[in-house]
Order: structure tokens, then sequence, then C-alpha cells
């Protein structure tokens, strides 16, 4: 299991911007995927970023085009810029990341031991 640690959510009005990061005990290297994922009450859990041995990309479409993932190795953090945020974004925002066939081309498996505790954003019209 690793130590995923998400940080950054808050309390913002729509059309601004947040940066969450989600720190890594172990060696970012280690994962082959890693992405973040998000859950509002109510609704089922929703993907909404990947990113594959640091180089491919993948967004939902209610997100692409508004935020970005990155990564960081020399820091084990991953990143979700978030821009032109609205209210249909307020959710907890969780990181996981993933190997092997536990991955879905980009998409980490989000199983336990390789999630994080989540971070709340919150969007306000």
């Amino acid at each position: 299991q690793v130590q995923l640690a998400e940080s950054g959510g808050a309390s913002v009005q729509s059309g601004g911007s947040l940066r969450l990061s989600c720190t890594v005990s172990e060696r970012m290297e280690t994962y082959s995927c890693m992405g973040w994922f998000r859950q509002a009450p109510g609704k089922e859990r929703e993907e909404i970023a990947s990113i594959r041995e640091g180089r491919t990309t993948n967004y939902a479409a209610t997100v692409k085009g508004r935020f970005t993932i990155s990564q960081d190795n020399a820091k084990n953090t991953l990143y979700l810029q978030m821009n032109s945020l609205k209210p249909a974004d307020t959710a907890m925002y969780y990181c996981a990341v993933d190997f092997g066939w536990f991955c879905s081309g980009s998409w980490p498996s989000f199983r336990a031991g390789y999630r994080g505790q989540g971070t709340q954003v919150t969007v306000s019209s």
C-alpha cells in the first residue's frame, strides 16, 4: 500500500481556479497510472483526469479544456489545475495511483490502499 494525501480544496466562486495537490509516499515512477476522481453527494464517483507514465493524459468530457493534470516526480506530487470552476464541480476530490494490470489505460483502479482520503471543493454561483 501507498500513502496519498490530497490538499488544496477550498470554497471558491464560479469562474475561479484551484490547484489540488496529491503527495505520494513512494517514488511516483513506481506507478504507471495516476488520476483524479470526484464524488458529489448522492452521485456516483466520476473519473475526471488521468496520466500514464508521465505522458498520456485523459480527461472526462465534463472537465476537458478546464482542468489539467500534471506530476512532479522530484516532489512525488500529482497536481490538478482547475480553471473556470462551476457549481457542478462541487465534490470531494480524490487522487489514486496504480500499476500493471490494475491500470485501465491511464486510469487507476481506485482500489483501497492506493487512493487518498479526499479534499473538498465547493463552488458557489
